[in-house]
Order: structure tokens, then sequence, then C-alpha cells
């Protein structure tokens, strides 16, 4: 977590970034956003939502629209696993020493950083198997991984960000909070039968890397609930054989999943209500349909239209 808060004061992630965007600094609970106000930065903001519910679709879509980087902390547990990295060896537990470190000189924030590293171990299997069984990777593990992305993302003068993922604990929030300021939460929710199906119709094309979806999800309104309705995403004919399941997309550890999340998220969702940064937003359906009214809820449908005409 040093090289969090180090980055946190020195970074235009965290605040100093040069370019401007109208963001929304106040937040009506019932899911729009009351009122817009200019930043001197890129916006800064987190998506919450059980697994499935489209973050990573919805934040990368703004992420492009608003020029700031995505990052998802699945994805980063996931590239770690892939490329047997430093952290899936060996994970600093830095987090415990989180307030005190920052009141040591920095040659002895190197020497407790070493200790730390040297005495803290986790193999690639363990952090693989919590993974596969839709376990919640440790605060330590998540924190260091972003940690290094943010790092990565300073050095190519990144500004801004869109966190998919992160914060999904209170200890969590409480240490985002620390070094940084969050403009918005956007909460995204769908009930579970549709989670379910979306997990369960996850495709990735291993040549290429792109997702997609193959569920045909249909369920009927009821007790005056919507009726929600959403296509299959399919890939285009070069991606059909090419198409891989997740390991941890299976029924099992997909209810699994939902149900530590569900377990975890109303405290984290409270948290972010009581500070008035929480807009929750019901997904209408598919892209087509939810896509324009996330943008009108957060204030940005004119904001597409113009950089739509400027291109």
């Amino acid at each position: 977590m040093a090289r969090v808060l180090r980055v946190a004061r020195s970074s235009s992630l965290f605040g100093l970034g040069s370019r401007f965007y109208s963001t929304p600094a106040e937040v009506s609970h019932g899911g729009g956003a009351s009122r817009v106000l200019a930043k001197d930065r890129n916006v800064q903001w987190v998506f919450l939502g059980c697994p499935g519910v489209g973050k990573g679709t919805y934040a990368s879509r703004l992420s492009t629209l608003l020029g700031v980087p995505h990052i998802a902390t699945g994805d980063l547990v996931r590239e770690e696993l892939a490329s047997s990295g430093p952290l899936s060896r060996q994970v600093p537990s830095l987090l415990s020493f989180h307030f005190h470190l920052m009141n040591l000189s920095p040659l002895c924030r190197v020497s407790v950083s070493l200790v730390m590293v040297l005495s803290s171990t986790f193999t690639l299997m363990q952090l693989s198997e919590i993974v596969n069984q839709g376990k919640l990777v440790s605060d330590e593990i998540i924190v260091n991984l972003l940690s290094e992305r943010l790092e990565a993302g300073e050095a190519k003068g990144e500004s801004g960000f869109i966190l998919d993922g992160f914060p999904r604990t209170m200890r969590q929030a409480e240490i985002l909070g620390d070094v940084t300021d969050i403009d918005l939460v956007v909460n995204l929710k769908l009930p579970e039968e549709v989670l379910v199906d979306k997990c369960l119709g996850r495709r990735t094309c291993n040549q290429c890397g792109k997702g997609f979806n193959v569920a045909h999800i249909n369920l009927k309104g009821e007790n005056g609930k919507p009726t929600i309705s959403m296509d299959p995403l399919l890939p285009p004919p070069r991606c059909m054989s090419k198409l891989i399941t997740r390991a941890d997309d299976t029924e099992e550890v997909v209810k699994a999943r939902l149900r530590i999340y569900n377990e975890t998220s109303q405290p984290l969702e409270e948290y972010y209500r009581s500070k008035g940064k929480l807009m929750e937003f019901d997904l209408p359906g598919g892209i087509p349909e939810s896509w324009p009214r996330l943008l009108e809820a957060l204030r940005l449908d004119d904001y597409e239209e113009k950089q739509s005409a400027a291109a």
C-alpha cells in the first residue's frame, strides 16, 4: 500500500489531471445526478454491482467516452495468474502498516516493506484456488495489484480512473478514501436470475481477447417488475471456434460469488450512500436499452453527442 500512497501524493491519477470534464458531483439517491459541477481534473469513479451485471461493459464504454483508464481488478487478478507474476508468489502485507508507514522516513519505509515482502508468501496455486471457487481475493493482494497498475498508468501519463471491482470491502473503501476523493459511485443492478444466465453465457476469444455472451435472456416481469430482455452478443465467424469460458463461470461458483457479494455489498453501499456519492441504476435490458439511459442518468447524453459531432 505504500506504493499506492506514494502515487496518491504525486500522481495526476489522484486529482491533478490536465483535461476538463463536467462530472456528477452531487447524486440523488433515486438514481440520477442532481447537479453537475466542473472539476479541474478527470473523473474518479467507482462501479459497483454483482458479478456479471455489466460493470466492465459500461465502465469500458465510459472510459472511452471520457478518456480515462478503466481499471478492473478482476482482470488484474486473472492477468497475474496467467503471467505467474511476483504478486502471485509473494504478496507484501502492507495494509496493516497503512497509517504509520507514512510517518516513517523513506529509507525506513523501504526497509519495513522489504521485511514484509520476505515474511509474506502467497502461492500461485492458492490464488488460483480462491478465484476458481468464487471467493474474494484478500485486500492485500488486490491493493498491491491496483498499486502496480496505478504506477504503470502514472508512467504513461494517465489521468483519472474508473474503478471496476474495487472496492469490494469496507476496508478497501476506507483505504481508497484515505488516499483520494471519489466523485461518484455507480451501483448497477439486475435480478439474480439474469445475473446467473449472463455469467454462464460469457465467452472470450482466446485469440483477439474480446468478450462475448451467448445467453439469450427474456425474464418476464412479475409483481410490478418490468420484463428484461437481452439479446446475445455473438462473436464474428472468425472468433466462433476460438471461444473459451472462464474457469470460475460455473453455476455453483457464480451463485457462490453472488452470495458473497450480497453479504459484503450492503455496508459498502450504505457507506457511499451516507456520503451522498451513490447512484443506483437498474439496468432496463441490454446495451441498446441501458447505455442511453445510463448516459442520461450521468448527465452525459449531451457530452456523447458533442464528442460524436467533433469526431
